[in-house]
């Protein structure tokens, strides 16, 4: 079921009809609403996984118990690592266990020994490495005594399957969002109203940014051996819009959906192509996950403390580990080393930290120098997102190189019949309208916010509903 459907569009009414007033007297009703919601959505995706979830749900809701009952540190560390093991298990088994045989399989073959890999061809269970991200970053905390065990067989199982941010994030912490289910909520139309507008101009960014430009980007990166230097260097911006339009309004519609039920979760995006440097990026890009590998992965290798060397490794570790996380397949991880090429010299000069509050642009040097900042980190994220959106290396390698090679610089004619010089346009319109955001709550609330919600639903409709591309890319993750 996807966000942006109209099977969910007959489903939210439904969900928040019976939350706020079938079940509005206990919040335990509440959360079972909930939970019930959260499984049908899930089971919409293939209901055999369902049981998947479930399972994780027991394991961690067990182990944590196992953990907090013992005061012995080798018995808490046994649950403890039971847990990481069966969960990181199931996931290395559906999301890897192919891409390592083959890639085994390759270097054996290098050695000028032929081995037929034995795969498994397994389905990915939808949002598996959000879920399971869920439920591990609850047994560290319980196990580091940052938050109590919870006995609540419910109020845990609803925070594992919670369905807006189920298939694909944010991934939220149990200290975030556990102590929110713990409590019956009260409606607030105030609320309710900030949710719509943010699930509105979710939808906005979803349906008439990303979808749009996935059909250039498509076109281009699926011909680009035929396509000039102009054409590439458009087919990579096209698709950097098109996967922040894609994820962050996902992003958005979870917040927005979750702002219906009186839940807040943890804010996924800051306006990420603004960054002054790639520090600055990632602390705005995908920031849940970026902040779960700080403080579950970064902070206990060490972190910024110790030797220039090991904190070198300690990013490469980081950024090589976000880049396995996104897909089995070598042109992530090739992304994530080359986005941790970008930041080690922000951290050996001690610059990684230096862009780290707001700022305002006047007729200056400083904003020159701010405006040029963010344009090159725009183009080394480009640069580092075709091979995110290339099917192999090579094909990211020659694409980058005929980028470099071509010398011709000027639009051509796509397959597709849309005019380029359209999109451009409505790109910097859509820029323009994200930098006058930056500082607000929400884009379409404020003055004059009923013209500008008619507004969003009319280009929704209008640019939206008749696109053939209707997936999240994250969805793979």
């Amino acid at each position: 079921m996807f966000f942006n459907s109209l099977k969910f569009a007959v489903f939210l009414p439904i969900v928040f009809i019976f939350y706020w007033f079938f079940s509005n007297k206990s919040k335990k009703n509440q959360n079972l609403i909930l939970i019930l919601a959260s499984y049908y959505f899930y089971s919409c995706w293939d209901w055999r996984f369902l049981f998947l979830l479930i399972f994780s749900t027991f394991l961690d809701y067990y182990t944590a118990i196992k953990i907090e009952e013992n005061e012995k540190k080798s018995i808490r560390k046994f649950w403890l690592w039971l847990s990481i093991s069966i969960n990181l298990g199931l996931l290395a088994v559906f999301k890897y266990y192919d891409f390592f045989a083959v890639s085994a399989t390759e270097f054996i073959s290098g050695f000028g020994f032929h081995v037929e890999p034995v795969l498994l061809k397994l389905i990915l269970p939808v949002g598996i490495s959000f879920y399971t991200f869920h439920g591990l970053s609850y047994i560290i905390d319980v196990y580091y005594k940052r938050i109590k065990t919870e006995k609540n067989f419910v109020d845990y199982s609803l925070f594992v399957s919670y369905f807006p941010l189920l298939v694909a994030g944010p991934i939220e912490r149990a200290t975030h969002l556990l102590p929110q289910l713990k409590v019956k909520r009260e409606f607030d139309f105030e609320k309710a109203k900030e949710g719509i507008y943010q699930i509105v101009w979710g939808l906005v960014k979803k349906v008439v940014i990303a979808d749009t430009c996935a059909l250039y980007a498509n076109e281009i990166f699926d011909n680009y051996t035929t396509m000039n230097s102009m054409s590439l260097i458009l087919g990579a911006v096209y698709f950097a819009f098109q996967i922040y339009g894609d994820f962050s309004g996902y992003s958005d519609i979870a917040l927005g959906t979750s702002k219906l039920f009186g839940i807040d979760l943890l804010k996924n995006f800051d306006y990420p192509y603004f960054s002054r440097d790639i520090a600055e990026f990632w602390r705005r890009w995908h920031i849940s996950l970026s902040s779960w590998f700080r403080d579950y992965v970064y902070i206990p290798l060490g972190g910024s403390k110790g030797s220039k060397l090991f904190q070198l490794r300690n990013v490469m570790v980081i950024f090589l580990l976000s880049g396995f996380w996104h897909g089995a397949n070598w042109t992530f991880i090739v992304w994530g080393l080359l986005n941790a090429v970008y930041f080690i010299p922000l951290l050996l000069l001690n610059k990684n930290r230096n862009n780290m509050g707001e700022f305002r642009l006047s007729f200056n040097l400083n904003s020159l120098k701010i405006i040029s900042n963010i344009a090159f980190t725009f183009a080394i994220t480009c640069l580092a997102w075709i091979f995110f959106r290339a099917n192999t290396i090579h094909q990211a390698v020659d694409y980058i190189y005929r980028i470099f090679t071509n010398h011709i610089f000027s639009f051509q004619y796509l397959h597709i019949g849309r005019s380029v010089e359209k999109l451009i346009v409505f790109l910097v319109i859509f820029s323009i309208i994200e930098w006058n955001n930056r500082n607000k709550i929400e884009p379409i609330s404020g003055k004059y916010s009923w013209i500008k919600l008619a507004l969003a639903i009319t280009a929704i409709l209008t640019l939206g509903i008749f696109s053939d591309y209707k997936n999240f890319i994250y969805f793979q993750f």
